[in-house]
């Protein structure tokens, strides 16, 4: 695993990974930060409205001060995973041949499937996201659920992003897919730091990339 996250680091701070990143990453916050202007009360409201379940209406105002920024960040994460997923084929070919020269191509991504699981992570998250809301709140904890929920939306689009770009056989992938959940949290740290969240998808492909094809080469 080590070896594994040198490698990434290495790879994520090369010029072409740093002008995708630039390009999605800011390209998402600058969507959302014109849409949040637009319409921040309104979706103020519905987050209030949410939180009905809060007996007293002072409580569910200041909860609604954390819970609003926290799920207008977490829009952003989405988008920025779902823009990853389908424009980073290319890029992955490329740190591929840069490191694995040998390394045959299997087959182009399919559309469709990227989307689907792009968009089956994303409603998985979303769903767990609203139920789990409460614990956020608790100290420690609700940084561990965080964590976790945030690697549910790298996880499955990774694998199947990298895997039909080099891996074919199904229970070879499957074998090495081991240790994904893992490697989609580490990735997901950094999602706690502003700015630097634009990172964490990619900076997870590219851990999933060096995990699967470093047995063979």
């Amino acid at each position: 695993m080590y070896q594994t996250i040198i490698k990434s680091l290495r790879d994520i701070l090369s010029p072409m990974v740093l002008h995708f990143i630039l390009k999605i990453g800011l390209g998402s916050i600058a969507l959302w930060v014109m849409l949040f202007y637009a319409f921040w009360e309104a979706f103020e409201e519905f987050i209030v409205s949410y939180l009905d379940w809060i007996p007293w209406e002072w409580m569910q105002e200041g909860v609604s001060y954390i819970a609003a920024p926290l799920v207008g960040y977490s829009l952003i994460i989405i988008t920025i995973s779902i823009l990853t997923s389908l424009y980073s084929e290319a890029l992955l070919i490329k740190i591929a041949k840069k490191n694995y020269p040998k390394q045959p191509i299997e087959e182009r991504v399919a559309l469709g499937g990227s989307i689907s699981a792009t968009i089956k992570s994303s409603i998985i998250f979303v769903l767990l996201f609203l139920a789990l809301l409460p614990s956020i709140f608790i100290p420690i904890v609700g940084q561990v659920v965080m964590l976790y929920l945030w690697s549910i939306l790298l996880k499955d689009p990774m694998i199947y992003d990298v895997g039909s770009l080099f891996i074919q056989d199904k229970s070879l992938l499957k074998k090495r897919q081991k240790g994904a959940t893992t490697i989609a949290m580490i990735a997901s740290l950094f999602n706690y730091i502003p700015l630097l969240n634009i990172f964490a998808p990619i900076f997870a492909q590219i851990l999933f990339l060096h995990h699967i094809l470093r047995s063979d080469n």
